[in-house]
């Protein structure tokens, strides 16, 4: 959208732009920080005004001569009639539904096949005519949202707990899983909270508490044990203080003296801590093998994982045969300890005991300075006196009793942990009355957002001293601190929590690939899938590069195990390397295994979901949902008596079938040459494979590589769609009408940067919706 980007390259501090007058919508723009009056030329020119087509001049006609034999009060597709509604004051009446038919207009989806083809000229001509125009209309309307007071979700609450207090385990694992709205788990309108999850921050406060402020005599040792069977065994256990702790292991079977000898792994928090020979020469009396394996080792207090295997012997098939046939396997796990507890060099005690004195040495200031800063970064915000007050009478009443010091800033902790101030990210209205009705943020606010917007996580100490200064609206800082906190590690959550959900990979956990048809698919293969897109997106973030590289990056990241099922050769080893891709075979995250793998059955490829997964998050025109009664498709035909795509092609003629699968199924198509597990293949059974395929627009392509050329010039509608998808995230809202300007800006500044990924960032940062906010009552 034209003349929107100058008012947005800029932090909005204070910037209220209204636009004043009725006749296409020009006027005055009203600088409300400084009381400034700009002419509407300098925002919108008037030469690029006078450029747009009128609507009965161009929007009408195309209308008239390609949409209404489908939508009119006669026919009334998909429920629709414009008869008697082509005009411009409905098209503003209704913007939602015009930027609805723009899109499709847009993208070559409207008029479907078999319908005539437009010029397109006229179909350019329609779409900016509606883009300009409800493009102001919303600039007109000067909204930059509301977003809900938004509960901390399960990643947020980990990350935050750890820069907060320093510990190394993750609590929310035991909460329920976060609902999901908008394709994110951080939007605040579906993050309730029930009665289960309150519980459970009851009980993790006290883990987290005890962890971070160990008691002052360590709890005696005990020996806790796990019956288990079979081969493998995975649970997890809590250990009380930073001590030395002993696993012990017993295996039980019985089997002849001559087999071969096995392998007991035992690995805590994926790490691998113990590894023992097990012989067949010290059966006991024919039924235990080795009465026990015990490894020590020093553990930092909390919940860690525990893995023990008992290992087959390789590639000898009858030694393992033998061995599945004769041992039983693990019988009983033991975890004993704290031995030789170390109470005073935790993380956590020097993060939350600020004052530095000993242990029983404190003064009586150092209550209120250690509370004040817990309460201070805990709350994201400066705290009231009365808010330091009620946490130090947990101090007064734990000395009352005769309790230590430690003991009242433990109770203390656990009290801020369940905190509504810290467990929900509140922003205030200052002025709910005012009619203005918008206002910017506060500093700590919008430091707030930012910080859980590329961290999922508290502002560190820079970013809150930035935010008590007042200067992060500054010229250059907020811009100057994306940089610095995409260079941090934590910015690995971008491609956890932002790619992870996007990209849909996230869904890999739960992916059960057919052992029978994909014996070669396992744990391994599953990790490196995962991998390979997580390295893919940070490098993309880290190195600042185009985010074109999404549809055909020519590099990746493979280990021996990913390389192998990609037929790439040289990788040796578990470790991952940065790799060319000269061939035709992969480029991008399109063609990557994790991606083909969530966008299958677990039994075969689908060109369907494949193609409505370009269509949601690359061509960003997402298909609606599928009706009730479709009918299921032959699967045992499937590669013996004919190909996947002949049903499929068949199925599409059915015309109330054909308007979705039109512009989705050659997407799939484009992609058969990867099976279910994303491994190229060149036929389908006893088929060979045709990836061919022919666009609504009319464009066509015989290989994956073509269609990604394809893709790859629509470069505006793919910034547009994953502009969409990052602000929503970073907003933990869904968007409105009323966003489409900050989209539009956004998308224009990136298309000058080279649609390098930084500037999607920051548009989004200083954009209106992230560093503004609508009152309380006020409707949009």
């Amino acid at each position: 959208m034209l003349g929107r980007t100058a008012r947005h390259r800029r932090p909005l501090s204070a910037l209220l732009s209204v636009v004043l007058g009725a006749a296409g919508l020009g006027g005055i723009l009203f600088d409300v920080r400084g009381g400034e009056r700009v002419p509407a030329s300098s925002a919108r020119p008037v030469q690029e005004q006078a450029a747009h087509p009128s609507f009965a001049g161009t929007v009408r006609p195309f209308v008239e001569r390609h949409c209404l034999a489908c939508h009119s009060n006669r026919v009334k597709t998909g429920g629709l009639s414009l008869e008697g509604h082509v005009t411009a004051e409905h098209a503003l009446q209704e913007p939602e539904l015009w930027r609805r038919i723009g899109r499709r207009v847009r993208n070559g989806e409207m008029p479907p096949v078999p319908m005539p083809r437009p010029d397109p000229a006229d179909a350019d001509a329609v779409v900016r005519w509606l883009e300009s125009q409800l493009g102001r209309l919303e600039d007109a309307r000067a909204d930059p949202g509301r977003v809900t007071a938004r509960r901390l979700n399960r990643a947020e609450y980990d990350n935050t707990v750890r820069d907060l207090i320093g510990i190394g385990f993750r609590p929310a694992d035991d909460f329920p899983a976060d609902d999901v709205g908008y394709g994110f788990d951080n939007i605040g309108d579906v993050l309730s909270m029930s009665p289960i999850l309150l519980e459970k921050y009851l009980a993790a406060a006290e883990k987290i508490s005890q962890a971070a402020i160990p008691s002052a005599s360590a709890p005696e040792a005990t020996a806790d044990q796990y019956l288990t069977t079979g081969l493998r065994h995975e649970f997890t256990h809590n250990f009380p203080v930073r001590a030395d702790y002993e696993i012990f292991v017993n295996v039980i079977g019985k089997r002849p003296k001559d087999a071969p000898p096995q392998t007991l792994n035992i690995t805590l928090d994926g790490r691998a801590v113990g590894s023992f020979v097990v012989e067949a020469s010290k059966i006991d009396n024919g039924v235990n093998l080795n009465p026990g394996f015990m490894v020590r080792l020093p553990v930092d207090p909390g919940k860690r994982r525990i893995a023990v295997a008992l290992v087959a012997p390789g590639e000898n098939k009858q030694a393992t045969e033998l061995f599945d046939r004769e041992i039983r396997g693990l019988d009983a796990i033991v975890v004993k300890g704290p031995f030789d507890p170390r109470l005073e060099t935790s993380e956590s005690h020097g993060r939350l005991f600020v004052c530095g004195h000993e242990r029983g040495k404190h003064e009586p200031a150092c209550a209120r300075l250690v509370l004040g800063t817990l309460a201070r970064r805990a709350y994201r915000r400066p705290v009231a006196a009365a808010e330091v007050e009620r946490l130090l009478q947990f101090v007064a009443r734990a000395e009352s009793r005769g309790d230590p010091f430690e003991e009242g800033v433990r109770l203390a902790l656990q009290a801020v942990l369940v905190s509504p101030r810290f467990l929900f990210r509140i922003e205030h209205d200052p002025n709910p009355g005012d009619p203005a009705a918008v206002h910017p943020v506060t500093d700590h606010e919008l430091a707030a957002r930012l910080s859980y917007f590329l961290w999922s996580s508290m502002p560190d100490a820079q970013l809150s001293r930035l935010a008590d200064e007042g200067r992060l609206r500054q010229p250059g800082v907020l811009d100057s601190e994306v940089d610095r906190m995409l260079a941090d590690s934590r910015a690995f959550t971008l491609a956890e929590n932002f790619a992870g959900q996007w990209l849909k990979v996230r869904n890999l956990d739960t992916i059960k690939p057919d052992p029978d048809r994909f014996p070669e698919f396992d744990e391994e293969l599953r990790a490196a899938m995962r991998q390979e897109t997580r390295l893919f997106f940070e490098t993309v973030v880290r190195e600042n590069r185009s985010i074109m590289d999404f549809i055909d990056g020519k590099f990746t990241f493979v280990n021996e195990r990913l390389a192998r099922h990609y037929g790439i050769r040289s990788v040796r080893g578990p470790g991952f390397r940065r790799v060319t891709l000269a061939g035709r075979q992969r480029s991008g995250v399109i063609t990557q295994a994790s991606v083909l793998t969530v966008s299958s059955y677990p039994t075969r490829t689908s060109p369907v979901l494949r193609g409505k997964w370009i269509l949601d998050n690359i061509v960003n025109a997402p298909p609606p949902p599928p009706p009730t009664d479709v009918p299921n498709l032959n699967e045992t035909a499937i590669g013996t008596q004919e190909t996947l795509r002949a049903q499929l092609l068949r199925h599409r003629k059915a015309p109330a079938c054909a308007s979705c699968h039109a512009p989705m199924d050659p997407l799939g198509f484009g992609l058969e040459n990867y099976d279910a597990i994303g491994a190229w293949r060149t036929r389908d059974g006893a088929f060979p494979i045709d990836c061919s395929g022919k666009l609504p627009d009319g464009k066509s392509f015989s290989t994956p590589a073509q269609l990604k050329r394809i893709l790859r010039t629509e470069e505006g509608t793919f910034a547009r769609g994953l502009t969409e998808r990052m602000l929503t995230y970073a907003l933990g809202r869904g968007l409105e009408p009323y966003d489409d300007a900050a989209v539009g800006a956004i998308t224009e500044e990136m298309a000058r940067d080279s649609y390098r990924f930084r500037s999607l960032i920051r548009g989004v940062v200083n954009s209106a919706p992230f560093q503004m906010r609508r009152s309380e009552g006020v409707k949009p």
